[in-house]
């Protein structure tokens, strides 16, 4: 195994069961482990401001609901657009290096959030500014995800990048768990804003971004053979399937990063009387189930997983909106649970389907070419797969922008959800729709990708 430098890998070939036994496997479940460090910190980062806007109208802040929803979404926007340049960061520059580059991005975030939360006369748009930096944390997962992809063999891919992404988006339950109780503490100089110390909600993740920067400097590594320029990369872009599984990631991840980022605030303003305290236990949920989804759709077949799992976010989500007409409170914080763990799966399963579809695809091509043939065409398997990651994770995110606002958007038209609901309700249908169309039906895997089903897809 030749190296440049002291941290790059020439040669990493993961499908070789010998050099995966010897010293693969120990190398991916480091890169790994760092990995996750780095992605669960870019989340909390990320959502820290789906607890912050919550708490705002306490610290005196003079804001509008439909105000306090952008701050919500605004993260989730900027994040879904950084998630294209930072998926192909990582061939270009390495993934050690671009984690360690992104890991200190989200100092901008942080203090940002430090310097202009002590003053209730910060003007709206420049709190906006703020909360759109935490973006910054949100293009973390589609260069962490792209990175891991390429240290793992396909059949331990999908939980693999099930634990990597399960990692991250415990950060989400993490910030909404612990920024309520370190509010309460004087870190800085001064009283805080009417008692509440919002800027402890920066403050909490600096010495975490130098670890985990530190961290990746020391113990992460580049892979050499997963370099490519964006020319080799964007030809993914022409594959139908890269648009047909960023539909469905919207779906399962846009749903995920949607409701963490709402499920707080909607909380508050829906049932007053409840502490926001709660609204860790949806993410939590939601990152727990995804390694879940990723082994499920390992044994059973991703598309499989996929298809039921969006059948049940459609039945969950009648749910919601019933318990939110009823006003029913117990109804709705189970549905919403229930809905939380439906995402991690769907998180799970359609990852796990984006490398069998584009190792399918090269290995058809090169049947019958050779070994030679085959071993290129697993290269290029791998590295539009990552691409692919990337962008489905890129689009996917914009979830956490549309919900927030479509939330919003409801409240303020109507006084209430349920019309961004109904919304809802339709779109995870036309994902079952889709999910069957193109995945299950038995004309579409004979005529178009005849081994996907039997590669478990």
């Amino acid at each position: 195994m030749s190296k440049h430098g002291s941290r790059w890998i020439n040669e990493f070939n993961p499908e070789d069961s010998a050099f995966w036994a010897r010293e693969g496997k120990a190398i991916a479940r480091r890169n790994l482990i760092w990995s996750i460090l780095a992605e669960n910190i870019g989340f909390s980062v990320w959502l820290v401001w789906s607890v912050v806007a919550a708490r705002l109208p306490k610290a005196g802040f003079h804001y509008t609901t439909d105000q306090l929803f952008q701050l919500v979404a605004l993260p989730g926007l900027v994040g879904a657009l950084l998630r294209f340049p930072y998926t192909f960061a990582v061939p270009k520059f390495g993934g050690r290096n671009w984690t360690i580059v992104s890991a200190l991005l989200l100092f901008i975030p942080t203090l940002a959030l430090v310097s202009l939360v002590r003053d209730p006369s910060t003007p709206f748009w420049l709190m906006a500014c703020a909360a759109a930096c935490a973006g910054f944390g949100g293009g973390n997962f589609a260069s962490s995800m792209a990175n891991i992809s390429f240290f793992y063999p396909d059949r331990e891919k999908g939980f693999a990048l099930g634990l990597n992404a399960a990692g991250g988006n415990i950060g989400v339950s993490t910030v909404q768990l612990l920024v309520p109780i370190v509010v309460g503490f004087a870190f800085l100089p001064g009283e805080g804003t009417k008692g509440i110390h919002l800027e402890n909600a920066g403050l909490m993740w600096l010495p975490l971004i130098i670890l985990s920067a530190v961290g990746a400097f020391f113990f992460m590594n580049n892979l050499g053979n997963a370099r490519s320029n964006f020319k080799d990369q964007i030809v993914v872009a022409q594959r139908r399937h890269t648009w047909i599984m960023s539909f469905l990631y919207i779906g399962t991840f846009g749903s995920f990063v949607g409701y963490s980022a709402a499920f707080p605030l909607l909380l508050k303003t829906q049932f007053p009387e409840v502490t926001t305290n709660l609204a860790f236990l949806g993410a939590l949920i939601g990152s727990v189930a995804r390694p879940l989804g990723g082994k499920l759709a390992d044994r059973l077949g991703g598309s499989r997983v996929t298809f039921w799992n969006f059948v049940a976010m459609t039945l969950a989500s009648i749910g919601l909106l019933f318990s939110v007409e009823q006003k029913n409170l117990p109804l709705f914080l189970g549905v919403f649970l229930l809905l939380f763990m439906t995402t991690g799966i769907g998180n799970g399963s359609t990852f796990r389907m984006i490398p069998v579809i584009f190792r399918t695809i090269h290995m058809k091509k090169a049947q019958g070419r050779g070994a030679e043939a085959e071993a290129q065409a697993l290269v290029i398997a791998r590295r539009e797969t990552a691409a692919v990651i990337g962008i489905a994770a890129a689009i996917g995110a914009l979830g956490g922008y549309f919900i927030p606002r479509a939330f919003g958007a409801s409240v303020k038209a109507t006084g209430g959800p349920a019309l961004a609901v109904m919304y809802f309700v339709v779109f995870y249908m036309t994902c079952v729709a889709t999910t069957w169309w193109c995945y299950l039906r038995s004309s579409f895997l004979a005529k178009r990708i005849p081994s996907l089903a039997s590669a478990g897809a």
